[in-house]
């Protein structure tokens, strides 16, 4: 006879659910004892649950497929709510597999028991179910799976009580049909190239598959076509980039600088993404940063089809034989003098390998990575869809294991890495080839700058001090080395660029922390510098606004 958590294991691999991060418990034993049973199935440990969750949203945004995890029970969940956040937020699919007591133990209202589907709703809402039983629980899983698969991809959460899972007489389902995506309709197309071709000042928006090779080739040529900008999302699931492909401009994190970048424009078309927010409510701002005069159209919704989207407007605006500008291969220099967070971004620009995937979650010490890597070797970057921290370390390792023959660099806050520093030890038990960057100013610069940005007065020592990681001041180096991990602390520039050359040339997993100074001082004073710097060819009268607007 089959148990429910045989049949289960079956019914994921035959729909290609191949890889499941775990962080079990009692009520998941069935589940973990059947992983024996299947050899297709890869059980990936985790030591805390964000990085088994943060772990599978990594996968999926290079494997293009859900993996599965496997968590314990409300509280199990809940450790690992951020990352799932993230996931739904970069609408990326995920079988959210999570234990729950039998059934029948349910109305004893023992320790652990809490209301799961509650707590799932607000990473699932689009689909939370808990099986009733052994005969139905292969549906259920496969049902799970076609709407984690579905368009667009989401966090899709099946609750396994202990007894359907070890009860006896479970039958795989077969797989479930893959979603089709269909282009936007002519109408939409037509309505959309007229508005083009009217010469009003237009920009793409591209988020979500847009943000793909075969999408931005088509946009590229609209854009060389028509004089059409390219802005990107400001956290993009997975940007395609680097020498070879179109450029595009990201939307500024910052509002101030995301309303100076859409100033002008007088038509803004969304293709799989949506119109633009601040990440924040500011006093006396605009939290809906599309100016008033501009018109928003859709051309391509998530659950549509970008590529082919942005093909029919090629089409219907004659540019099928317009060169798309492409972003010329341009490396920085080797970075030299005093050891600062804009040198190894310019020292990861200047050594990054070909087909790297770069996930940022370096916050304010990554504000140079976009313009240090534009020109690098083609490469994926993974950024923090959802804001919630925590991302960056375990998204390597998904990232790794969906695509082992490509270098993976993280680049992480010391602040974010201490939320799922746990990551290091699954990277060295997998043996995965990452390399782990970690910024180490002793301070969570980001809200030093929006503590003034929020208009907070008469900021005292005891606020202050909420924002400084200093006393004691964090060793990343002694943290991983204890995980298992290669590491160097680096202090000068030289040492950086010697142990990110070593890094590259031998397989991980290594991690470099690097002492750098606080990046961001205040808005005043550095923030606008490099926000300018990060931006091409800003007009005069564009910077001169933002200059305005950041720093009154």
């Amino acid at each position: 006879m089959t148990n429910g958590a045989q049949a289960l294991m079956k019914t994921l691999v035959d729909a290609g659910i191949e890889v499941c991060f775990t962080n079990p418990g009692t009520s998941e034993m069935h589940f973990v004892a059947a992983l024996d049973s299947e050899p297709k199935m890869r059980a990936v440990l985790a030591l805390f649950e964000g990085v088994a969750t943060g772990a599978a949203d990594g996968y999926a945004r290079m494997a293009d497929k859900p993996a599965a995890t496997l968590l314990h029970l409300g509280c199990g969940l809940g450790n690992g709510l951020a990352n799932l956040h993230n996931a739904r937020k970069g609408k990326v699919p995920v079988v959210n597999i999570v234990g729950d007591h039998a059934s029948y133990h349910v109305p004893f209202d023992a320790q652990l028991q809490s209301d799961i589907e509650t707590v799932a709703r607000n990473v699932s809402p689009g689909f939370v179910r808990t099986a009733t039983s052994t005969a139905d629980l292969c549906k259920d899983a496969a049902d799970a799976i076609a709407a984690a698969r579905g368009l667009p991809g989401q966090v899709a959460t099946l609750i396994l009580p202990a007894d359907a899972s070890w009860g006896e007489g479970g039958v795989p389902s077969p797989p479930p049909p893959p979603p089709v995506a269909v282009a936007a309709d002519d109408a939409t197309v037509a309505a959309i190239a007229d508005a083009i071709g009217s010469g009003k000042k237009t920009a793409l928006l591209l988020g979500g598959r847009a943000l793909r090779e075969p999408a931005l080739l088509a946009a590229a040529r609209i854009a060389a076509h028509n004089g059409v900008k390219l802005l990107g999302e400001v956290f993009p699931t997975r940007l395609e980039r680097g020498a070879g492909l179109p450029f595009v401009e990201r939307i500024a994190y910052l509002a101030e600088l995301a309303g100076v970048q859409l100033a002008e424009i007088e038509q803004l078309i969304l293709v799989d993404a949506k119109a633009p927010v601040s990440f924040f409510a500011y006093p006396g701002k605009k939290s809906y940063l599309v100016p008033e005069s501009c018109t928003v159209q859709t051309l391509a919704t998530p659950a549509e089809d970008a590529a082919a989207s942005l093909q029919k407007l090629v089409l219907a605006l004659g540019a099928e034989s317009t060169a798309p500008a492409l972003q010329p291969g341009q490396r920085p220099g080797r970075p030299r003098g005093k050891l600062t967070a804009e040198k190894v971004c310019k020292a990861v620009g200047h050594l990054l390998p070909e087909n790297a995937i770069v996930i940022d979650e370096a916050i304010t010490s990554g504000l140079m990575l976009s313009a240090m890597t534009a020109g690098a070797p083609r490469h994926d970057l993974i950024t923090l869809t959802g804001g919630a921290i925590g991302q960056g370390l375990p998204n390597a390792i998904g990232a790794a294991i969906a695509c082992p023959d490509r270098p993976v660099l993280a680049l992480v806050g010391d602040g974010t890495a201490m939320y799922t520093i746990q990551a290091l030890w699954t990277m060295a038990r997998e043996q995965l080839n990452v390399t782990s960057i970690i910024f180490n100013n002793a301070s969570y610069s980001v809200l030093n700058v929006e503590l003034e940005r929020v208009g907070a007065d008469e900021v005292g020592p005891k606020a202050k001090s909420q924002l400084d990681l200093r006393g004691p001041v964090l060793n990343f180096a002694q943290l991983a080395q204890g995980m298992g991990v290669h590491t160097v602390r680096a202090t000068t520039t030289e040492d950086f660029v010697k142990a990110l050359e070593y890094a590259l040339a031998m397989p991980g997993p290594h991690l470099i922390e690097v002492v750098v100074p606080e990046s961001l001082n205040g808005v005043k004073r550095r923030v606008l510098p490099w926000l300018l710097r990060s931006l091409p060819s800003l007009p005069p009268a564009l910077a001169k606004a933002l200059k305005q607007k950041i720093a009154p």
